[in-house]
């Protein structure tokens, strides 16, 4: 949950008996842990609140499930092969490979921005500019207007 560096934590203790002197510091502490059990209790309270009223038909229910990223992977893993995959990890194949060609596609483009992007099609769809045709000179030379309100 939290990253604190040991050498981040030593930082905060000193700095917390500097600002609080040690007289006070540890009735802080105190404090301190007391406010959380209660917030802990005061949750858990909640929670079992909540799971009372659902009733006995939701007695496996958790908490945790109501994370979309935990909801979607426990729905595919119980019911996969209703929607034709075996596995997670074909799903994760299909959006790491999706993924590579999209980054290979802006390297590309980074690299040469004049560059075609590689296209099934050989003629320019309607509205693109065909990078192999020449350009009229005016067309070069003449820069179109800057947009303020577009950026």
């Amino acid at each position: 949950m939290f990253d604190i560096s040991p050498f981040k934590l030593v930082a905060l203790i000193v700095l917390a008996v500097i600002i609080f002197g040690p007289d006070k510091l540890p009735k802080l502490v105190a404090d301190a842990m007391g406010i959380i059990r209660k917030i802990r209790e005061f949750s858990d309270s909640a929670k079992e609140d909540i799971r009372k009223e659902l009733g006995p038909e939701f007695k496996d229910f958790e908490f945790e499930d109501l994370n979309p990223k935990t909801f979607v992977r426990k729905q595919l893993a119980t019911h996969g092969e209703e929607f034709g995959l075996n596995d997670l990890q074909e799903l994760k194949n299909g959006f790491t490979k999706d993924a590579a060609a999209a980054t290979a596609a802006v390297k590309s483009v980074r690299d040469d921005p004049l560059a075609k992007v590689a296209d099934d099609s050989s003629a320019p769809a309607e509205g693109r500019v065909d990078m192999d045709k020449p350009r009229s000179p005016s067309a070069v030379a003449e820069r179109p207007a800057y947009d303020i309100d577009a950026t």
